[in-house]
């Protein structure tokens, strides 16, 4: 088998020598390489976006692919992250993980899924029929935060449901949180089933000693990766990873093409192939940058009053998450008496910050390979403004959150039933005891807190609303405000 040389990158090159021997297209895109586009679009986005913007097969390729540049691409991918096969995706990691749960099980069998999962994974039991085993996440009563289930919580699972499928977990979670990829993976193995790890948030993981282990190499079957979330892809670049005989690899890309584009972005493609490169030559040193930074930065919030970084300690122990990711700057604003929604919102509008996600204590402030003291610098004196606001911003409304066995619905309908069926909206105060007919996700992190065919309560109806009135986004509530909502008709 031939070395592997990771200094090459196939589509970026194939896009130069399409560029070189300036191949006239009489095919989409009909902009026909910027001669088309509008002035003050091309003014805007450069002329480099249009120029790199032609067909996969018919231009980056001939029609037949027999340059087998993506192929290519791909195996570079999987050798530089340890997998056995790797398939690019221009559709994000939402489309991505809706292939992994359809290579695994069909409609009404079962699959056991942590119940933190992405709203993603929900779209993918509406549109599949699978039928939800849900695995408990493990609650952190003090912060009101769920963790991924621990290898312990899927064996009862399995136990109880011996003919699932297979099992799928998140990690790490968009705060950091990870699980016990090794032992949720030979829980699924002694059982001859596979693994799936929703890795949205891990691109960086396999380039780094210190970080957590990644799902490859902690012997998961299938995992799914968001390149643009922590690496340095374009928004909707995603990965497949897979490895071992649990999952066919035929199976999976006929599932990811029965869901996927039929005009995928080379853009897309190329920013996923720049950044396996980039990493693969280089990932160590940016990676062993980023958690130094991340270091300095954690113990310069610290020293400002009312904010609280959370740690290690904060998220790892019995009965919390198993490993901890530093990169998800997680910051408690409990002690000035605020939410996180707005103080997310008065960084946006006085210092021109954006932050990552916001729930009803809380800021994520993500850093990547990108930061430098530079942009951190600016991140502490926003950060610094915000304490000396602070008492302006104290009059916050309340969010009533529920406790661990308040949060927790009964699933009485498949969650495709529950969508497809017979619905109605009904003002909020009715909706007590109703089935939700509608994912109702608090928007980022984007984990759903009622989901089709779960019955309401009103615990949860009220930390909804509560969360609404205080800025809580909910944008896929049929109404956002909550005034009404969709329910199984009667």
């Amino acid at each position: 088998m031939p070395a592997v040389d990771h200094t090459r990158a196939p589509v970026l090159e194939a896009l130069v020598e399409h560029r070189e021997r300036c191949r006239l297209d009489f095919s989409p895109p009909g902009h026909k390489q910027v001669r088309g586009a509008d002035p003050a679009v091309r003014e805007v986005l450069g002329d480099a976006v249009f120029l790199g913007d032609v067909l996969a097969s018919g231009a980056l390729d001939d029609r037949r692919t027999r340059g087998r540049v993506l192929e290519r691409a791909e195996r570079l991918m999987a050798d530089a992250v340890h997998a056995e096969h790797t398939f690019f995706s221009t559709c994000g990691s939402s489309l991505s993980v809706k292939a992994a749960m359809l290579a695994t099980a069909g409609p009404h069998e079962e699959l056991l899924i942590g119940r933190d999962a992405h709203k993603s994974v929900v779209s993918g039991l509406i549109l599949s029929g699978i039928r939800p085993v849900w695995v408990e996440p493990r609650w952190d009563a003090e912060r009101h935060l769920a963790h991924p289930p621990s290898a312990a919580d899927f064996d009862r699972a399995f136990a109880a449901h011996p003919d699932a499928r297979g099992a799928l977990v998140t990690s790490p979670t968009p705060y950091g949180g990870c699980a016990d990829l090794r032992g949720i993976a030979d829980v699924c193995h002694r059982r001859s089933r596979p693994l799936i790890v929703d890795e949205a948030w891990g691109a960086h993981l396999p380039f780094h000693p210190d970080l957590p282990s990644w799902a490859m190499d902690a012997g998961a079957d299938l995992c799914v990766t968001s390149i643009h979330k922590m690496g340095s892809g374009l928004e909707q670049g995603s990965v497949f990873h897979l490895q071992g005989e649990l999952i066919d690899p035929g199976r999976l890309k006929l599932r990811a093409d029965l869901l996927g584009t039929t005009s995928p972005s080379v853009l897309i493609y190329a920013g996923l192939d720049g950044w396996r490169r980039q990493m693969a030559l280089n990932g160590k040193n940016l990676m062993g940058a980023a958690l130094e930074l991340a270091v300095g930065v954690r113990a310069r919030i610290e020293e400002l009053t009312g904010l609280r970084v959370n740690d290690r300690d904060d998220f790892c122990g019995p009965g919390l998450a198993d490993d901890f990711d530093p990169l998800p700057v997680v910051i408690d604003l409990s002690g000035l008496g605020t939410t996180g929604y707005r103080a997310a919102d008065w960084l946006r509008e006085h210092h021109d910050v954006d932050v990552h996600l916001a729930d009803h204590r809380r800021i994520g402030t993500q850093l990547t390979h990108a930061d430098d003291r530079e942009t951190t610098g600016e991140l502490l004196a926003a950060l610094r403004a915000l304490v000396q606001a602070a008492p302006g911003l104290r009059q916050a409304p309340e969010v009533d959150v529920p406790s661990a066995g308040e949060i927790r619905l009964e699933q009485v309908h498949l969650p495709r039933d529950a969508f497809f069926g017979p619905v109605e909206d009904v003002p909020a105060e009715e909706v007590v005891g109703r089935v939700a007919a509608e994912m109702l996700t608090p928007y980022p992190p984007g984990i759903p807190v009622a989901l089709p065919g779960e019955r309401l309560t009103e615990p949860v109806v009220r930390y909804l609303r509560t969360g609404v009135a205080a800025g809580m986004n909910v944008p896929d509530a049929t109404d956002p405000d909550l005034e009404r909502i969709r329910v199984v008709r009667e």
